[in-house]
């Protein structure tokens, strides 16, 4: 999952990326609103972390503005203001959560947790094709019943290729899902992984595999013999 953090001081900025980082999520962290518009035209983010107080404008009028555009990603506001009518306002305003600082990292990461399971409560939990079952929530992989251990990396990429079963996943889907848009990557850093991903399905004898879409990018797909 890829998260936009918008927060202009640094030392704070830094520590919010590693901590997200460290439970799993891609994070993307700009520091004034005019780049975070911009990011958001660019990417589609699954959380979006908004400060207020920032050096181009009011975090709650971007909100505000961006909700009136049709943004749906979910919001956490990250803000110093904590009296009851900025909760209200800001809750009011489009955010999902109002987080007050300072708070502890352990916290943050729990309300992403439940902010972003908000969203998949209509949906199934668990992320199925042939053999193979993805358990959208603790990240379960199992083939034929069996629990696999699955790198993270590979665990995005077999996450966004389940959410595209059947139809292409292209390169630039795949690089926003797996990767910050100002991560360093080496430039076949998504085959090294769709290799890797690919020996571990053949090794667990899952009957799905991941086709090659010459110039496009990947699909997951039944292996002929399962489809027939």
């Amino acid at each position: 999952m890829r998260f936009l953090l918008v927060e202009d001081h640094p030392r704070l900025g830094a520590s919010l990326v590693e901590a997200l980082c460290a439970e799993g999520y891609n994070v993307d962290w700009v520091t004034s609103l005019d780049e975070a518009h911009a990011a958001l035209q660019l990417a589609a983010y699954s959380l979006l972390l908004l400060d207020l107080g920032l050096p181009d404008g009011n975090g709650l009028d971007f909100l505000k503005a961006v909700r009136r555009e049709g943004l749906e990603t979910p919001v956490i506001v990250l803000t110093a203001r904590g009296g009851l009518n900025d909760r209200i306002d800001g809750l009011d305003g489009g955010a999902d959560d109002y987080l007050v600082k300072p708070f502890e990292m352990r916290e943050l990461c729990s309300r992403c947790r439940v902010v972003l399971r908000r969203p998949r409560q209509l949906a199934p939990e668990t992320l199925s094709m042939g053999n193979l079952d993805f358990h959208d929530e603790t990240s379960e992989i199992r083939i034929s019943g069996q629990a696999v251990t699955v790198a993270r990396r590979e665990m995005q990429l077999l996450r966004a290729l389940l959410r595209r079963q059947d139809r292409v996943a292209t390169r630039d889907y795949l690089d926003n899902e797996l990767y910050a848009f100002d991560a360093e990557m080496s430039q076949n850093a998504l085959e090294a992984s769709v290799s890797r991903l690919r020996a571990l399905l053949l090794a667990n004898q899952a009957n799905v595999e991941i086709r090659t879409i010459r110039g496009v990018g990947y699909c997951l797909q039944l292996k002929p013999e399962t489809a027939a």
